[in-house]
């Protein structure tokens, strides 16, 4: 019975840590697609989209011009982000190495996943799901920067 009872009380310690080990590398993976994302617009990668986005992606995004015209919308799917991200950059307009990119992770569940990206065009709300061990943006919802 002690025998038992230590098995028990060993195992309380040691799953808690495995949990928490499998949870900050989920956290690290989700973190890692979406900074693939960014970076591939950004940096003019678009195999970084390849590793990082299903191909299945619909996009949405809200976009305007200035504070003063109204939201356009504007859908995406996984081809058309991946010629986005072979041209958005390609001119150099915005230096890479100063670019915003800011990613918080909201929640992490075994199969599902939920963060959002702040960048220099606006924000995006990201839904991941876990494909084959690796983390894959599914869906993204996004805004341009909204007026201060």
């Amino acid at each position: 019975m002690t025998r038992m009872l230590f098995g028990v009380a060993l195992m309380a310690l040691v799953i808690p840590g495995s949990l928490q080990a499998q949870e900050d590398g989920d956290e690290q993976a989700v973190t890692a697609a979406v900074m693939d994302y960014v970076d591939a617009i950004y940096n003019v990668q678009p195999e970084l989209i390849d590793r990082s986005v299903a191909l299945d992606l619909v996009k949405r995004g809200y976009w305007r011009q200035d504070t003063d015209s109204d939201y356009r919308e504007f859908p995406m799917n996984f081809d058309q982000l991946r010629s986005l991200s072979e041209q958005w950059n390609a001119d150099g307009h915005l230096d890479a190495s100063t670019a915003v990119k800011e990613v918080v992770v909201f929640d992490i569940l075994d199969k599902t996943a939920s963060a959002k990206l702040v960048a220099d065009w606006g924000i995006d709300y990201m839904q991941l799901a876990k494909v084959d061990g690796r983390w894959m943006i599914k869906n993204i919802l996004w805004q341009s920067t909204p007026p201060e």
